[in-house]
């Protein structure tokens, strides 16, 4: 059984949480540069162009691409043969988060519910944990910003909806939301499982490099159908018109209950951060 310190999953976290926030990931920067050719709109264009220089300048500079820092969602994945040593794996994962944005200077946005008071760390982490085979330990820190996040919906349509009722739904949302989602967006879909499973799935959709097709052929041809009628709706970069809306459209699927059809669509802005690393 191999041990890991969780002392240095906290320092991972710490690191993860700055450069998350500082570096736009190639894949989304690809994305961009791709729709700058697709873009049809001189503003949209411009609007493009801004994000390019944004993310130069806050990688150059080492501050954050949005002044949105985002709560810190954390999917680590742990191997069966990991022995965790050294102390508690939760306290270990919202010390780095603590230490990575009161170091990297990243704004602090967790607060009480009822009276909005800032608990001051951006503590506690949304930590999402999965045990899987191996001896090794995966952690995912990807920042949601709460512009997006508020543009997000669980609904439990009818088995007669069907992937047509899906597609209406996702579309339609998209519609409402306008331009609170800071467009161009990746929308995250998730299909299936619970309630509370299709939710997950959404975020964890998020996950993707911007634009990779789902592996399963049937999901990626909803992607494409549902991307294309996103970027029929007009709204385009940050809801001033254009060609495009979304960057990408990623959907997960597991089966549900015979008399259910749990769909969920997390939005996430055009500042996608995700940062991992393997101990």
């Amino acid at each position: 059984m191999r041990e890991i310190a969780v002392g240095s999953i906290s320092d991972a976290v710490a690191s993860l949480c700055m450069a998350a926030n500082y570096e736009l990931g190639d894949d989304m920067q690809a994305v961009i540069a791709t729709a700058i050719d697709r873009e049809e709109s001189p503003t949209g264009i411009d609007i493009l162009k801004q994000l390019q220089e944004n993310a130069a300048i806050a990688a150059h500079d080492r501050v954050a691409i949005c002044q949105d820092t985002g709560l810190a969602v954390v999917f680590v994945e742990v191997g069966q043969e990991v022995h965790l040593v050294g102390g508690d794996l939760s306290a270990a994962i919202n010390d780095g988060v603590r230490r990575g944005y009161q170091e990297g200077f990243l704004r602090k946005s967790s607060c009480h519910p009822f009276t909005r008071k800032n608990t001051g760390d951006n503590t506690p982490a949304i930590i999402h944990y999965s045990l899987v085979p191996g001896d090794k330990v995966k952690i995912i820190v990807a920042p949601k910003g709460g512009g997006s996040e508020n543009m997000s919906k669980v609904v439990m349509l009818k088995p007669a909806d069907g992937i047509e009722g899906i597609k209406r739904e996702v579309v339609a949302w998209v519609q409402q939301a306008g331009a609170n989602p800071c467009p161009p967006t990746i929308v995250g879909v998730g299909i299936g499982g619970t309630f509370e499973r299709a939710a997950l799935l959404a975020k964890e959709a998020l996950l993707r490099p911007a634009g990779d097709p789902s592996a399963d052929p049937e999901l990626a041809l909803l992607e494409k159908d549902l991307l294309a009628a996103i970027n029929e709706l007009g709204i385009g970069p940050q809801g001033l018109g254009g060609r495009v809306t979304s960057f990408a459209v990623h959907v997960k699927m597991l089966p549900c209950h015979i008399a259910s059809l749990p769909l969920a669509i997390n939005i996430q802005c055009h500042a996608a951060r995700h940062k991992e690393v393997v101990i």
